[in-house]
């Protein structure tokens, strides 16, 4: 045999070997002898209406699935709607004072309470806190009268004391003079002159006196002085605590509140050994968050000079959500406050069907004339991580009446020819599904009555159906395989 000879046999060999593969999924050894017709009818599977579908497969078709749930579907009123902030989930944070702003933090970050968002360097804090120095040094002043006034009382009435003494011994003298001078023996001249020492003392003890009862007024006054400069410097540092952010008793330590509240005489350091009021020691006013949440804006600059009351960021929390729908006006009659609501994610999505939320429904206070349509509320119980605001989504409010019935997501429902079909997961290989024709009733848009075939529980292809039914359209008693690759052929896998 010649050369070319034989390399023609060897590729007629490979060529025949290559079509042979082709022919069918059939593992056997190459070179086996092909069967009779008798033994490949008797080795012929099994008629049978269920398809594998391997975990390889249902990643690579998308096949997912949904579970038979009981509802009240004949009930049931579907709605769209959207999710929305309440309107307590904003907070602005604005200046107090006007001066320059030094932003702390950036748009989206994640604060928590007392986080720093960001400082003002502002004169009218300088005043302020001038405005506080005045009124302490003025309660320290009417202390230091109060504390005085009492050390010259006491001094006047000593003085008093001497002065009666005197008063009393200059009249004893008058009188004596006055019973020798009949005798002629006391001059005139000295009577007088006892007379008039007499009348001095009188006069300086009624001096005395009348200033002893000034006194006692000046101490009244001192009194009433230090209570209303008191007043006006708890005022002053309460505005402090209200531009700040701080607690007032924070800002008057190491000192208490009280400490120049009662009246009467208080004894303090001097004023150079006292530690520093912490109000005394800011020098910036730095604002930190009152709440949990999200930087949502940023509407002033780094440096940027703001007037009183001007926006400097934003935040919220982004989790504090409502559900806000619109309603037909004709089913007014079936819907009322505190009905179950649930909330249920858009079809088509890569959100799970029976990812849902439970809520209780609120009528709302007004209609649209004009669509016809009436606002409902539904504030979600605990929130799915697909819940954000804006996310459109559906409201299913079940009314009153009726009765629980098995029902399937009407997605999971596949038309093909003039049957309806569904794909159920075999209960005892997971692998599997099972081709049936669904025995359907009533539906909502998004859910329908099965009246048979299913139990509670049970598992319904609800993703990657169609590829199923195009699989076993016009061959569902065959049954069949596929590979992981996702393609499908009839019988079972060899």
């Amino acid at each position: 045999m010649s050369f070319p000879s034989f390399i023609l046999l060897v590729i007629q060999f490979l060529l025949a070997l290559f079509l042979g593969n082709l022919a069918g999924c059939s593992r056997d050894p190459a070179g086996a002898q092909p069967k009779t017709a008798e033994e490949a009818h008797s080795e012929a599977p099994a008629a049978t209406n269920r398809v594998d579908v391997p975990e390889s497969v249902r990643r690579n078709l998308g096949i997912s699935f949904a579970k038979v749930e009981s509802r009240r579907v004949a009930q049931t009123i579907r709605v769209p709607g959207q999710f929305e902030l309440l309107p307590e989930a904003r907070r602005e944070y604005r200046t107090m004072l006007a001066g320059r702003v030094e932003l702390l933090v950036k748009q989206y970050d994640v604060v928590e309470v007392g986080t720093p968002l960001y400082r003002l360097v502002s004169p009218e804090w300088r005043d302020l806190q001038a405005r506080l120095t005045e009124a302490e040094s003025t309660i320290r002043q009417t202390e230091a009268r109060v504390a005085s006034i009492p050390m010259l009382i006491a001094a006047h009435r000593r003085h008093e004391e001497i002065l009666e003494k005197n008063i009393a011994m200059w009249e004893s003298r008058v009188a004596t003079l006055a019973e020798s001078g009949a005798s002629g023996v006391v001059t005139v001249e000295e009577r007088t002159s006892a007379q008039n020492t007499l009348a001095t003392q009188r006069a300086e003890l009624a001096e005395i006196l009348e200033k002893e009862a000034d006194l006692a007024g000046q101490i009244v006054s001192a009194q009433a002085e230090h209570d209303a400069e008191h007043a006006r410097f708890r005022l002053l540092l309460s505005t402090a605590s209200s531009v700040l952010g701080i607690a007032e008793a924070a800002l008057a330590a190491p000192y208490e509140l009280e400490e120049h509240l009662n009246a009467g005489i208080h004894k303090h350091e001097a004023p150079s050994s006292r530690p520093l009021a912490a109000w005394r020691k800011i020098d910036e006013i730095e604002v930190r968050a009152q709440a949990p949440g999200v930087i949502q804006s940023l509407d002033l600059t780094n440096g940027a000079w703001a007037a009183t009351g001007s926006l400097v960021l934003a935040t919220i929390e982004p989790d504090r959500l409502r559900f806000l729908a619109k309603a037909m006006q004709s089913d007014l009659g079936r819907l009322r406050d505190g009905l179950p609501a649930r909330i249920v994610p858009p079809k088509g999505g890569s959100v799970e069907l029976q990812d849902t939320m439970d809520a209780t429904l609120i009528v709302g206070l007004t209609a649209d004339p004009q669509e016809r349509t009436v606002e409902l509320v539904a504030v979600p119980s605990k929130l799915s991580s697909w819940a954000r605001s804006g996310v459109s989504a559906h409201l299913e409010v079940v009314t009153a009446g009726g009765q629980n019935e098995l029902a399937i997501p009407l997605s999971s429902v596949i038309q093909d020819g003039l049957a309806r079909i569904v794909f159920r997961r075999d209960p005892r290989d997971p692998n599997k599904a099972i081709r049936m024709e669904a025995d359907l009733g009533v539906d909502d848009g998004r859910w329908v009555v099965i009246a048979s075939g299913v139990k509670e529980g049970d598992e319904i292809v609800a993703g990657g159906n169609y590829q199923l039914m195009l699989a076993t359209s016009g061959n569902a008693a065959k049954g069949g395989h596929f590979h992981p690759d996702g393609t499908f052929h009839d019988g079972e896998d060899k």
